[in-house]
């Protein structure tokens, strides 16, 4: 699979994740102040802002790369926090807390099996 390819499909399994634990999903790769927002979703106390990142790899979750997470450095969340805002300012707040929220996707390399998922809640702050 391209990178693109591994990319969507982290981040349909991310949405299903995340509908089966109780979150409303309100919008998908919302393009604002020239960044995206993965996905964007609400339960009862917050709308969070989801980051997803895929890596195929093989059967050891290990990698010298670091985790997928260890790409969402501080310049990345200062534009999805940018982004964030410039989303809201448009749009209904809800009237809920923002949070930003990163999941971590494993595919095992060359399939489109799922090795692991890891949901880290509130990943950085607002």
């Amino acid at each position: 699979m391209k990178t693109k390819e591994i990319g969507d499909l982290g981040e349909k399994i991310a949405e299903t994740y995340l509908k089966k634990n109780g979150y409303k999903i309100v919008a998908k790769n919302q393009h604002q102040s020239h960044n995206e927002l993965d996905l964007i979703v609400t339960d009862s106390q917050y709308i969070v802002f989801v980051e997803v990142k895929t890596r195929s790899t093989e059967q050891d979750l290990f990698s010298p790369y670091g985790s997928p997470a260890s790409a969402v450095d501080w310049k990345k969340q200062q534009r999805l926090i940018q982004a964030a805002k410039s989303y809201l300012a448009q749009s209904k707040a809800y009237g809920k807390q923002p949070r930003f929220d990163v999941i971590e996707v494993y595919l095992k390399k060359g399939s489109r099996e799922v090795l692991h998922i890891h949901y880290i809640p509130d990943a950085f702050t607002k």
